[in-house]
């Protein structure tokens, strides 16, 4: 099975990551796994401000940061992930890799209690929800 981890370093995803150790059948050496990472963009007059190699540096960074933490869970479990990270929107960059990657599962954390209209999701699991054929797993 080809399997999507989005992950943003909350507990929210610490939490999907706890889930899946206690789940055979989605943490085998024999899926093929993808560990993903969105990145908020800076505002423009911030990139202006910083330069280009200065945001680009501060964004893989800060996706290193994120990403390091699953691949050495999923290293501990004899799994070797490919890791993906871009910039932009998470909900729809998430929601387009699970569908042009062709992934069985898309598996990530979701956020709640932030706002009215999401009580139940955080917005971007809502996003990726609405946008996404791909199977999800949200993991609370």
């Amino acid at each position: 099975m080809k399997i999507l981890l989005a992950v943003d370093g909350s507990t929210y995803s610490k939490k999907m990551l706890a889930y899946l150790s206690t789940h055979e059948a989605l943490l085998s050496p024999g899926h093929d796994y993808t560990v993903f990472n969105a990145q908020t963009a800076l505002p423009p007059r911030a990139k202006a401000a910083l330069g280009k190699s200065t945001v680009d540096a501060y964004h893989a960074e800060e996706a290193a940061k994120v990403l390091s933490t699953t691949t050495k869970f999923l290293k501990r479990h004899g799994i070797d992930a490919k890791v993906e990270w871009k910039v932009g929107p998470a909900g729809s960059l998430i929601g387009k890799l699970a569908e042009d990657g062709q992934f069985d599962l898309l598996v990530m954390g979701s956020h709640g209690h932030s706002a009215l209209g999401n009580l139940v999701m955080g917005s971007v699991a809502t996003q990726v929800l609405a946008h996404c054929k791909t199977p999800v797993l949200l993991v609370r």
